[in-house]
Parts: structure tokens; C-alpha cells; sequence
């Protein structure tokens, strides 16, 4: 059904998908800025404006997706990534996608904390809202992020976040542009971050022809926290990294990572499946986890990221 055919039927097309502003009002989450998205179709997700325009819970069919720690969806103002020897990172982690980078990620190094200084930055909300006149009607929102210290990078992330209005895609789309004098090396890791029930026992993972992982138990000691990388498997211009869970019902719930390997030609797989942790991210990224090495953007350069997620339940 078209908006239009919609419109006489109800006052206000929002009740059935929108983008609100919300703002968060306890404890370390106070003051935080965020996009709540409602498809119509089944899916519904916070897009965390104070945190890098990121996406904290996500829900597909009212099941809860997004891995969430108990950092909850902590301020940015509390946030330090020097602390813990460079890892503070990992004192605010948690939400559905964390966007790592933009000119280094994975562990502290000389100059680098983890995962970079992208994480948790307040973002510039530049326009959102609900579009039904296209062929495809869409709900969206978009914003820039800066990572900028003087006389050294100017990195600016721009992103676009969309999903069909009454469908089952979530897609973004990201540009980074070096607007400073220098060569810079840029680097960008997507930390898709999937939690229970969309990640339980009998929940496998595959990249391409290759099975990655499988979930025996939940939780799990016997199985290590790791993460490792793999060059990208493609037919064509995308990968796909799927999560098959089964459900009660003997459904199955599908969730497809697909992103463009020109940019992103490598996946890390990641997993804690210990007690208060049991979490999987799905990570497009950059460059391998040995000897990898970030490709350079010349003074005003950019590039393009796009990865579409795919939410499906299947008998």
C-alpha cells in the first residue's frame, strides 16, 4: 500500500513508520541524543546521534537482536579512550553497530587507542524523516562525524542511514573524505554486535562456502574469546556473512551482513560466549587482522562504504 493510498485512511502517516527524537534520561545514558526508527515492517532501532550516529538496541519482529553490555548506552562525555592504557573503548561498547576507525582499529598502538578516536563521537544530524513519494518509500536520516586534530588528519564521515518503509533491510551508506594537507591512511571496521535470542545454541555462522562458527552451548567457557579475519569470499561487488538462529517455533531467523569488498575486502569474526558476555560481532572491514595495512586517501579524497543488513525468518 502507498502512501497516498494511506493518507485517507488515517491522520498522521507516522503511525504507521517514523523517525522521532528521543533523548535519554538516566543514569550514564542521561543526555544522550538518539533517532528511534519504526519500519511498519518489523523492524525498529535507535540510531545513537551522540554516538557516531551508531545503532544501539535494534529489534527485528519484536525480538531483541542488538547485543547490549552493561555499559548500557553510556554518554560520550564519560567516555576516555586513553584510559586503561588506551582501552577505553571497552568501558562504553555495546549497541548493535559501532563504527571503528577512521584512521586505525583493533588494539592501542603508538598514537592509537582501540579502535580509533571514531567511537562514541557526537555526530551532526543533518536531516531525517520519512519519505513516501518514492518508489520505494523510506525512512532515514543523515549526519557527519569529524575526527580532526590541528595540523594533523581531517577525517569526515558522512553517513546515511535508510530502511523501506514496511520491509526488512537496514542499509548504510558512509563516505570518508580526507580534508587535510597529507596523505592519511584510512581505516574503518563495522562491529555488528549480536546478542540473545537472535544468538543462541544451535546459531551458526557463514562467510561465502566457508562455516565459521557454530554455537553449541550458550553460555560457553570451553570456547575461547578470539577474533579472527578473513579475506572476503564474492561472486561480485558484495560478501555476505550470514547468522542462522533456530527459534522455538522450529522457524529459523536469518540475518545477512552484506558489504561492497572494493572497500571492505576483509571480515573479522569476533565472539565472548563467557557469562554476562555471550556475544558474536560480524565485522566488515579494512584489512586483515596480521600485517594488514590501511590504504591511503590523498588530500581530498574520499571513500565510499555501503553494507546492507538483511533480517528473514524461514521455515
Amino acid at each position: 500500500m502507498t502512501g497516498k493510498d494511506l493518507r485517507a485512511k488515517v491522520g498522521d502517516l507516522r503511525q504507521f513508520a517514523s523517525v522521532r527524537r528521543i533523548v535519554l534520561d538516566d543514569g550514564v545514558e542521561r543526555g544522550v541524543a538518539a533517532l528511534a526508527f519504526s519500519n511498519g515492517g518489523g523492524l525498529d532501532f535507535w540510531a545513537l546521534a551522540d554516538r557516531s550516529l551508531d545503532i544501539g538496541p535494534l529489534w527485528w519482529r519484536g525480538m531483541p537482536v542488538a547485543w547490549q553490555s552493561m555499559a548500557g548506552f553510556r554518554s560520550p562525555h564519560l567516555h576516555h579512550p586513553e584510559e586503561d592504557g588506551g582501552r577505553g573503548y571497552s568501558r562504553t561498547n555495546s549497541g548493535f553497530l559501532v563504527t571503528c576507525g577512521l584512521d586505525h582499529f583493533r588494539q592501542p598502538v603508538s598514537g592509537h587507542p582501540m579502535h580509533g578516536r571514531l567511537p562514541f563521537t557526537p555526530a551532526r544530524v543533518t536531516a531525517l524523516g520519512e519519505d513516501w513519494n518514492r518508489s520505494e518509500p523510506v525512512l532515514f536520516c543523515e549526519g557527519e562525524v569529524m575526527q580532526f586534530r590541528f595540523g594533523d588528519e581531517a577525517l569526515r564521515l558522512r553517513r546515511r542511514l535508510e530502511t523501506p518503509i514496511g520491509g526488512n533491510l537496514l542499509r548504510i551508506r558512509d563516505e570518508v573524505t580526507n580534508l587535510s594537507n597529507e596523505p592519511t591512511p584510512q581505516a574503518s571496521l563495522y562491529h555488528f554486535n549480536f546478542g540473545y535470542p537472535a544468538l543462541a545454541p544451535g546459531s551458526s555462522v557463514t562467510f561465502g562456502s566457508r562455516r565459521l562458527l557454530e554455537v553449541t552451548a550458550l553460555p560457553d567457557v570451553s570456547l575461547l574469546s578470539e577474533s579472527v579475519s578473513f579475506p572476503a569470499e564474492s561472486d561480485g561487488a558484495s560478501a555476505v556473512c550470514r547468522l542462522a538462529t533456530p527459534m522455538d517455533d522450529g522457524m529459523t531467523l536469518e540475518i545477512a551482513v552484506r558489504f561492497d569488498v572494493s572497500t571492505l575486502p576483509h571480515l573479522q569474526l569476533w565472539h565472548d560466549l563467557r557469562p554476562h558476555a555471550c556475544v558474536l560481532a560480524i565485522e566488515p572491514c579494512t584489512s586483515a587482522k596480521v600485517n594488514g595495512s590501511e590504504a591511503v586517501l590523498m588530500p581530498g579524497e574520499s571513500r565510499a562504504y555501503a553494507l546492507e543488513i538483511e533480517f528473514a525468518v524461514k521455515g
